[in-house]
């Protein structure tokens, strides 16, 4: 374990990206190594069996990049994260097996700091295309800054789940808040689900991009972890005060005509499903100008079609800024299309939401 704090990663910028593997698997480090390597302006520079021995080789090579495995022994992969936060902060992509365990401790991962995840093949025959995520995923992690990896805010530990929270109908008064996020969501979510009081006057809607399997853990820990209930969407739910839905990953979340809940597994929108631009739109036609639309760090343009039409129809847009955004793909995307009434950072998102609501 490293007894000081090692060097700060500096951003690969245009040189090749450095990468560290750490599994305990030795097929895993060899497949992981041979797709990374045969990548263009990739070189993995060592590989670790376990997070002890990542931690030394952090410090030797200051590699741009760590993929991490969740599950090891000796060291597992969120202890090791933890050290590697506090004492040598750079991107880190975890490697997650589809279990309700691996699910918890993967939400648990990027609460903490690692920039994304992808899950392990199921078996060798499907290793390709998870190896391609990896590629993509490694790639976009080596653009990160550095700084902005810390946790923002240290929140206590969630507690169990709730169903006993208050909820009730929405009144013609009350509002309806949308959060849309995508890398570094959870954490940012996190942080803006704590921060939101308990008796606000709104219902809230949230779409996370995440793959089908892991949003029941992320809901689960952000209901620990707020004043209200937060649960996956579920077909018929309506948007009620004092209850979160989030739609279920691997879904289009969209709200019919008479703002009930649907699913659907619709081609991705802009590559994704759930897309943040499928849920906000199909809830504009209800509450108009009640609506609160916040779009947190995240790759790409979802949402910036969405939070126009919230715009246009007299609704309450926020950006989160540059400053505290994992990525400043999404936010930067709404800002730039000039339909944003807030731009602010993380820790004021909750308070610029909690104005708009009650103005």
């Amino acid at each position: 374990m490293m007894a000081t704090r090692a060097a700060e990663a500096p951003p690969a910028a245009n040189g090749t990206i450095r990468v560290l593997v750490v599994d305990d698997s030795a097929f895993m480090r060899f497949t992981i190594s041979k797709y990374l390597n045969e990548a263009a302006g990739i070189q993995v520079v060592a590989s670790a069996h376990d997070g002890e021995e990542a931690l030394t080789l952090i410090a030797r090579h200051q590699p741009d990049v760590v993929t991490l495995d969740v599950e090891m022994p000796r060291m597992d992969g969120l202890t090791a994260l933890r050290q590697i936060m506090a004492t040598a902060p750079r991107p880190v992509v975890m490697l997650s097996s589809l279990t309700g365990e691996g699910a918890t401790e993967t939400v648990q991962a990027l609460t903490l700091g690692a920039v994304d995840f992808v899950t392990k093949p199921a078996s060798r025959a499907n290793v390709a295309g998870v190896m391609e995520e990896v590629v993509a995923k490694v790639r976009a992690a080596a653009r990160v800054k550095v700084g902005r990896l810390m946790r923002p805010a240290v929140v206590a530990p969630p507690s169990p789940p709730q169903t006993n929270k208050a909820t009730r109908d929405l009144r013609n008064t009350d509002r309806v808040v949308f959060i849309g996020s995508s890398t570094g969501g959870p954490r940012a979510l996190q942080t803006v689900m704590q921060g939101l009081a308990a008796n606000l006057p709104a219902a809230v809607v949230i779409v996370q991009h995440m793959p089908a399997g892991f949003t029941r853990s992320l809901a689960e820990r952000l209901d620990g972890l707020s004043g209200y209930h937060v649960r996956e969407a579920r077909p018929g739910d309506t948007p009620q005060v004092g209850l979160a839905l989030l739609a279920p990953g691997g879904f289009h979340l969209q709200f019919d005509a008479e703002a009930r809940a649907t699913l659907n597994q619709n081609p991705p929108v802009q590559g994704v499903r759930p897309a943040i631009d499928v849920t906000l739109t199909s809830l504009v036609p209800h509450y108009k100008a009640r609506l609160v639309t916040a779009i947190l760090t995240g790759m790409g343009h979802d949402g910036t079609a969405g939070s126009t039409v919230v715009h246009q129809a007299g609704g309450h847009v926020i950006a989160e800024d540059e400053s505290t955004c994992v990525v400043w793909g999404m936010p930067r995307s709404v800002a730039e299309a000039g339909v944003a009434d807030v731009i602010a950072p993380l820790p004021d998102i909750a308070r610029a939401i909690e104005r708009a609501v009650r103005r």
